[in-house]
């Protein structure tokens, strides 16, 4: 009984956090859904595993981080999202080193949080994955890489174009709003 009181706290105070961390990843709110859902009910399972000496949100976010990763691969669509590190390789050269310096604190700094929320949401998977697990979730390239199936370096080369991506969207979207 005191489990059950104890894991209704943990839910109701972190149901949100992980619905959102489901919708970055998903980008779907009835995926998303589902996806918390599935987290809850896989923590609640596994509860009796989790060690009190560690933030709960950690422990929490790792099992959501997993199952959304699980869902694109379900889907088939993961192999072809992180699949070709050569090809991102090469077009990262082609980027000038002016455009790889600025980072994601940065547009935040110009940009409003929804401009930016929306512009993240339009990335193809194979972008908005990695961004959302390194800058919204905090995981380290050697997680994402885990996580994905892929090399660390392509990781990074996949943050770069997925930035890259962003600054373009956010400079069309003020260019247009100057005009």
């Amino acid at each position: 009984m005191a489990r059950h009181t104890a894991f209704d706290i943990l839910y109701q105070e972190y149901y949100v956090r992980i619905f959102g961390l489901c919708r970055k990843l998903l980008n779907a709110s009835d995926s998303a859904e589902d996806a918390a859902q599935e987290t809850f009910m896989r923590a609640y399972k596994n509860f009796n595993k989790f060690d009190n000496s560690q933030p709960f949100w950690s422990w929490i976010a790792m099992i959501a981080n997993n199952h959304c990763i699980d869902v694109l691969r379900k889907n088939s669509r993961t192999k072809e999202l992180f699949g070709d590190e050569v090809i991102e390789l090469e077009a990262l050269n082609a980027i000038s080193p002016d455009e790889q310096n600025p980072v994601v604190a940065n547009l935040i700094d110009d940009q409003n949080a929804d401009t930016l929320n929306e512009a993240i949401q339009a990335l193809p998977d194979k972008y908005r994955v990695p961004l959302v697990l390194a800058y919204f979730n905090q995981q380290s390239y050697d997680a994402i890489a885990e996580h994905l199936d892929i090399k660390k370096s392509h990781v990074g080369v996949l943050l770069l174009r997925g930035k890259k991506l962003i600054r373009q969207t956010l400079s069309e979207e003020t260019d247009g709003a100057a005009q």
